[in-house]
């Protein structure tokens, strides 16, 4: 009785162990508390980061990626935002009108929520930083407020929602 009670003890022990290193080091759960990524994202969804994808390359347009808002914002409170990637290092970004406008070319952007108005942009992404915005253009904080963010500030790319259960799956 005694050697199979270590034995439980020791495979909880392990799974705890293996839990932590997946989670401080390639992937980490959050949970969405906005609605500035409707319709894509809903608030109180569950998804999980991928933490590693970034360390070997570089942001992509149309990524879903988590950062840091406590560098950007005025109280630096540690704070996590939820944004779209729309321009990278170099790209000329223009928003006018509520239209988006990438190097010259409108952005076909499917998965906005409505139309909006709110934040005419015109920049340059500076190096090492990307442009990012919310699929609920009206009501987002984002690029158009705080301008472009740090690369270094993203925690993550998001990969999967795992709750609610009935749109459980990958998230592109």
């Amino acid at each position: 009785m005694a050697k199979e009670v270590f034995e439980w003890i020791k495979t909880i022990a392990v799974s705890v162990i293996i839990a932590l290193l997946i989670t401080t080091f390639i992937a980490r759960p959050t949970l969405v508390k906005q609605e500035s990524m409707y319709p894509t994202l809903h608030e109180n969804d569950y998804l999980i980061l991928d933490k590693l994808s970034y360390r070997f390359q570089e942001p992509e347009r149309g990524d879903i990626v988590v950062f840091n808002a406590a560098l950007v914002n005025d109280s630096r409170d540690d704070r996590d935002l939820i944004k779209r990637v729309i321009g990278l290092e170099g790209d000329h970004v223009v928003v006018k009108d509520g239209k988006t406008y990438l190097n010259g070319e409108k952005v076909k952007e499917v998965y906005l929520n409505g139309s909006y108005k709110r934040g005419d942009v015109d920049i340059v992404v500076p190096e090492d930083k990307v442009f990012v915005m919310g699929d609920n253009r009206e009501v987002s904080f984002d690029s158009r407020d705080i301008g472009p963010i740090g690369i270094q500030t993203i925690r993550g790319k998001v990969l999967v929602r795992l709750y609610p259960f009935d749109r459980i799956g990958r998230v592109d």
